[in-house]
């Protein structure tokens, strides 16, 4: 099924490409440093970059995601919403001011202040190398499908090519840009994202006549009369029917509340404001911005529901992802779908560059610079490493969003596993190495590797990869591997396990460690990330 036209998509889409280009080249002009290419010169403003968190956040997986979870479920696809802005006060209140003030590049530089360099800055390393993996896969999957709906292609092969696309202007942007051209991509992308989901939100409700009780029983209506008729207005169309689902839900919540916090995408944008005021401001702009985009979601999916229907979107190319482009045609026709697929390809290739960008500084800082070359790196070697890395991880991820893009994964469901492998391996490590004054390198060790290695052994083991019941409506099982499988944990979502194993795990390897924490090393961070003292000295070197 193809919707518009594919002549005025790709224009639309071509001129949204060559804007960011002509952004990310001139950016790259004032790449001069590591510190340039990482965290923008850490020149950027609290409003703006609280702006670019958003377009950071505001993903796929929120725009497309969520409206289609919505659309199909109705009130337990709003869920999803509400864990990932809420998971921001703990962003907020607990991390952001102090990561800012310790004044490095990446996750790993707080969490080997104090411990032994080597191994803690290569399980950090890899933690966010799997983190940015699983969340590039649903962006590279959401991606795949949109481009699918609008140009009208078809077939594995030529969908395949869609995503290998994708995946190169994602290199591109990198290797150029670097932080600062993405996170201009970013302001300008969250701008329009915002802007076109304020533009459907009214348009939906004047249909409706501005009313949202209204909107609310045209959903029901035309939920009742699908091939798999919803009660879209209560809870337990997706979770709470058994007991298995209800423990799914409780894990799900955990992991979306919990993984904002560890996220390194999302941590690396602290590292680019000049003070930790900023680093606050820029958070409660974020929280403000995702908030109201979040209510226009709740329109858009419930207008999809009642004026596109379940049926219709679950046999679109990209199935529940492709709620909001059917629901733009609907409204606006072809000149509205081209603009609002625009954004939303905007979106997919700014939040795929901050990732890569994040992943490729992670592994030639902690690994390369400082553990292979022991600190003696110049920045322009780390910088000329982190670039061919760009270039591995994009890769990766291609071959990876392929996988998903045929399996027809909801890329929200996508996106809240890498909150719970962030959730797993980062949060504990990062609370702990904040606040707890006995807190040793193996249990560092103990606490990344242990939620990694369990988060990840989970996953592999859940419905997610095999074994999930086929859809009726699509005719296909949402695993990534068709038939039954060797599905033997029966969540969909790890986080209810592995998230409090790491916190565990962080405990005991610190209890049984003998060798005792750094008390001097402790004091120092701790005067750091609570004042800012220091944090300029480091900025100059």
């Amino acid at each position: 099924m193809t919707i518009g036209n594919p002549a005025v998509n790709i224009s639309i889409f071509a001129v949204f490409v060559l804007i960011t280009l002509v952004i990310t080249f001139r950016a790259s002009r004032s790449n001069a440093s590591a510190a340039d290419y990482y965290a923008a010169g850490r020149n950027i403003s609290g409003t703006q970059n609280g702006l670019a968190i958003a377009g950071d956040y505001l993903s796929a997986a929120s725009f497309l995601g969520i409206a289609g979870a919505i659309a199909v479920y109705g009130y337990d696809g709003f869920l999803y919403s509400i864990g990932f802005l809420v998971a921001w006060l703990v962003a907020l209140l607990l991390v952001a001011e102090l990561l800012r003030n310790t004044a490095r590049f990446t996750m790993a530089d707080v969490l080997a202040f104090r411990m032994r360099q080597g191994p803690v800055r290569t399980a950090a390393a890899l933690s966010t190398l799997a983190v940015s993996l699983f969340y590039l896969l649903a962006q590279m999957a959401g991606a795949g499908g949109l481009v699918t709906l609008l140009l009208g292609i078809s077939g594995a092969g030529a969908q395949a090519l869609v995503v290998v696309v994708v995946g190169a202007l994602m290199i591109f942007y990198v290797l150029v840009g670097g932080m600062r051209g993405t996170t201009y991509v970013q302001l300008i992308k969250a701008t329009l994202l915002i802007a076109g989901a304020l533009v459907m939100t009214v348009w939906v409700l004047g249909k409706y006549g501005f009313n949202l009780s209204s909107l609310l029983g045209g959903a029901a209506e035309t939920a009742t009369q699908q091939a798999t008729p919803r009660d879209v207005l209560s809870p337990m169309g997706q979770y709470g029917a058994t007991g298995t689902s209800k423990l799914d839900f409780v894990s799900l919540g955990l992991a979306l509340v919990l993984g904002t916090a560890g996220l390194p995408h999302v941590l690396m944008r602290f590292y680019t404001v000049p003070t930790a005021k900023d680093a606050r401001k820029s958070v409660v702009w974020a929280i403000w911005l995702i908030g109201f985009f979040y209510l226009f979601s709740l329109v858009i999916g419930y207008g999809a529901g009642a004026l596109v229907g379940a049926d219709r979107i679950l046999a679109a190319p990209g199935a529940v992802n492709s709620a909001a482009p059917l629901l733009a045609f609907e409204l606006g026709g072809t000149v509205l779908l081209g603009i609002i697929a625009g954004v939303a390809f905007a979106t997919i290739l700014a939040v795929v560059a901050g990732l890569t960008i994040t992943a490729s500084a992670s592994f030639a800082h902690d690994i390369y610079n400082s553990v292979i070359k022991k600190g003696t790196a110049s920045g322009s070697q780390e910088v000329r490493v982190a670039r061919i890395t760009s270039c591995v991880i994009g890769a990766v991820a291609i071959g990876l969003g392929i996988l998903a893009l045929q399996a027809g994964l909801n890329i929200a469901f996508l996106v809240a596993l890498a909150f719970a492998v962030a959730a797993s391996a980062n949060l504990p490590t990062i609370l702990y190495t904040l606040f707890w004054k006995r807190f040793t390198t193996r249990g560092a060790l103990w606490s990344i590797y242990g939620g990694l290695i369990s988060c990840l052994v989970l996953i592999v083991f859940s419905p997610v990869v095999s074994g999930a019941p086929v859809n009726p409506t699509t005719g296909v099982s949402p695993s990534l591997i068709q038939g039954d499988g060797f599905s033997w944990f029966p969540l969909n979502n790890p986080g209810l396990v592995s998230i409090p194993l790491a916190f565990f795990l962080g405990w005991l390897g610190t209890v049984l460690d003998r060798g005792g924490a750094d008390a001097d090393k402790y004091a120092e961070l701790e005067v750091r990330s609570l004042t800012g003292i220091g944090a300029e000295k480091a900025v100059q070197h």
